[in-house]
Parts: C-alpha cells; sequence; structure tokens
C-alpha cells in the first residue's frame, strides 16, 4: 500500500473515531432486540440506534425528501433496495416489497403513502412487514460500516494495525477504489480528446 494510501487509511479511522466520540458515546453499541421484534423495532434498533419511537418519529425519519409522504422509491430504500446487500434481489421482489406495502398503507390509491394513513395504520396496532430482506441498510458506505462494524468492535482508541477484520480490509479497500477512479477521471477531464471515447475506426493507429 502507498504511503498516500496508508495515510488516507488512518484519516479515515480516525474521522470515524470523531464521529462515533459526536454520537454522545464513545462506546456505543448496537442495540438488542428480541429475535421476534417486529421488523421495524429490529430496523430501528440496528439502523438508528432508537429503542424507543413514536408512529411519527418513525414516519419522518424516512420520508428522507421532507415532502411529508412517502413515495415509491423512499419506501425501497427503506427496506435497504438501495444497499450492495440486495443488488442481486430481482425486480420480482422489489415489486412485491412496494405492493404490499401500498396495498396496506396507500388509502387513497395515489402511490403515495401520506403521514396520516401511516398514522391510521400504526393506530390499529398493525407494523411494517417483514419480507426478510434484513434490517433495511439504507445509510451511505461510511455510516453503514460506523454502525454495523466499527461502534461494535473499535473506537477512539482503536491504532491503524487494530483494523484487520474483513470488514476493515473491505470497508478501506472500497475507498482506495473510489479515490483511484477519482484520480482517473480527473486526469480524463485535463485532456482535450479522450482517445479510449473515440471509435477505433476513426483512430490513427
Amino acid at each position: 500500500m502507498a504511503i498516500g494510501q496508508l495515510l488516507g487509511f488512518f484519516g479515515a479511522a480516525l474521522a470515524l473515531a470523531s464521529r462515533a466520540t459526536a454520537h454522545g458515546n464513545p462506546h456505543q453499541k448496537p442495540l438488542t432486540v428480541p429475535a421476534d421484534a417486529p421488523w421495524a423495532v429490529r430496523h430501528m434498533a440496528e439502523e438508528h440506534h432508537i429503542a424507543d419511537f413514536d408512529a411519527g418519529a418513525f414516519f419522518q425519519l424516512h420520508d428522507y425528501d421532507g415532502s411529508g409522504g412517502w413515495e415509491a422509491a423512499e419506501i425501497l430504500k427503506t427496506y435497504g433496495f438501495e444497499d450492495p446487500s440486495l443488488a442481486n434481489v430481482g425486480s420480482e421482489k422489489r415489486d412485491e416489497v412496494l405492493r404490499e406495502v401500498l396495498d396496506l398503507l396507500d388509502g387513497d390509491g395515489d402511490g403515495v403513502v401520506q403521514r396520516g394513513e401511516w398514522e391510521a395504520f400504526t393506530s390499529q396496532g398493525k407494523t411494517l412487514p417483514d419480507f426478510g430482506l434484513g434490517p433495511g441498510h439504507h445509510w451511505d458506505m461510511e455510516t453503514e460500516y460506523e454502525i454495523h462494524h466499527w461502534e461494535r468492535y473499535h473506537d477512539e482508541n482503536t491504532k491503524m494495525e487494530d483494523l484487520v477484520h474483513p470488514e476493515d480490509i473491505e470497508h478501506f479497500k472500497k475507498h482506495d477504489e473510489l479515490e483511484d477512479e477519482e484520480a482517473r477521471v480527473a486526469a480524463l477531464d485535463k485532456l482535450a480528446i479522450v482517445e479510449q471515447n473515440i471509435p477505433r475506426k476513426f483512430r490513427r493507429d
């Protein structure tokens, strides 16, 4: 690994430690909930580290654009469909999740779950179904790594040589790949003409 990569590796680790401290408890650990707890409860515990919440809080957390309603993309995001872990889940499952959630919640059939519809649903003691897709990872790469690995195994005292878990190695490998791609794009942007983008028949060999 190059010097620059090592510095980037250690810098990212320090940033994660700072973020963990900023959360209020540098030794924060994931909440534990019963295995048979409703999916929404497990989701809030694993993805948000929140044990006590009401229907309004849950709705607002997952109204990502602040529009006052859950659109199709937001429903799928909450169930984790934007996360790489579900990359191999087919469109049939996506359609099933969306169809079932809308059937349960979308009273006026407009394709959007409004806050009032959600509160009416939960006031009857009902909750979101579990489709067997995991807890619903919907954070960015850094946050997912932090809440599911760093906070469980590391803290602000972690040294670079301690970052030897497969999850650590994979995470910083992704950092290297992103940095390499950014450098490649930046180099191409400096060229007036990118030879690789010219069809072969028009190139001068």
